[in-house]
């Protein structure tokens, strides 16, 4: 049996419940909480949606959600990343391991370049397999793959895929970092390292900080974008496994919690499977807003 969306559950519960009375509006809390928005997020935007539904006499269904669209909507934001032409540019790939980080640097390669010299650098040299998985896409979509040998130092590989991107007079790093969550310490140190050299390699304006978060798993994404914002500061999210199934909710709580906005989603296994970042469409795929 497949598994029901969030927009599906929560147009069964819109179908079940009639009453537009208090009990109403703490179902429907509990339901966003289900969502990923956050517990405290939840609470203050129910509160204020129950107000304006009473103040504007909004009882059906679809007038309730495109009021609460209207709401989240301020929450959710994206940017346009586009390298700079003649320059050196550098996006850093953070996440936790198992959130789709490697295969998002192939996806982003295949994307840009047809726009420019793109170079993807190895810098998640930890894992045993992150290099050669890397090399392997490369291989596939014939692109550059700067890459050193095992336990070697990441910033150094990021200099090298810097240096041969400014040989060619402009380009893209993209750069696999490694996600080690249960070893804050010394993966903050370590990307605080490759932060340092990626910021003074890349032209000015040109160095952006990318979070891959995994759209399934809820609230422990909106931990993860606080400990790689204290870390290095974030430019934009991008979201992996965002199918069907995917609440996704996390974006506009990454969003209202810390400012973040949301750069690309991406939805399938296939290199071609990413698209830039719509918070009208995600919106209306989150509250299923036809």
């Amino acid at each position: 049996m497949a598994k029901m969306s969030f927009a599906e559950r929560l147009k069964n519960f819109f179908s079940f419940n009639k009453n537009r009375d208090d009990s109403f509006f703490e179902d429907l809390s509990d339901i966003l909480i289900e969502g990923d928005l956050g517990a405290k997020n939840v609470f203050d935007i129910v509160e204020e949606l129950e107000k304006n539904c009473k103040k504007q006499k909004l009882i059906e269904p679809d007038d309730i959600l495109s009021e609460l669209k209207t709401m989240l909507l301020p929450f959710v934001s994206s940017i346009d990343l586009t390298p700079q032409a003649g320059k050196v540019n550098v996006y850093m790939l953070l996440g936790v391991n198992g959130v789709g980080k490697t295969t998002s640097v192939a996806k982003l390669a295949n994307y840009y370049k047809d726009q420019t010299n793109v170079i993807m650098a190895a810098a998640d040299t930890f894992r045993a397999a992150a290099i050669e998985q890397l090399q392997l896409h490369g291989q596939r979509l014939n692109v550059r793959v700067v890459a050193h040998q095992h336990g070697a130092d990441p910033s150094a590989v990021v200099f090298d895929a810097a240096e041969a991107v400014r040989s060619k007079g402009e380009g893209l790093v993209l750069a696999d970092t490694a996600g080690r969550l249960h070893n804050k310490e010394n993966l903050v140190r370590e990307l605080q390292k490759i932060d340092r050299i990626a910021a003074s390699k890349a032209d000015e304006g040109c160095y952006k900080k990318l979070l891959i978060i995994d759209s399934t798993t809820g609230q422990n994404g909106l931990r993860q974008a606080e400990v790689f914002h204290q870390a290095v500061g974030l430019d934009a999210v991008i979201l992996t496994k965002y199918d069907s199934t995917a609440k996704g909710g996390v974006a506009a709580a990454i969003g209202k919690d810390f400012g973040i906005p949301v750069a690309f989603v991406c939805f399938g296994e296939g290199y071609k499977d990413i698209r830039p970042f719509d918070p009208e469409t995600y919106l209306d795929e989150f509250l299923g807003i036809k």
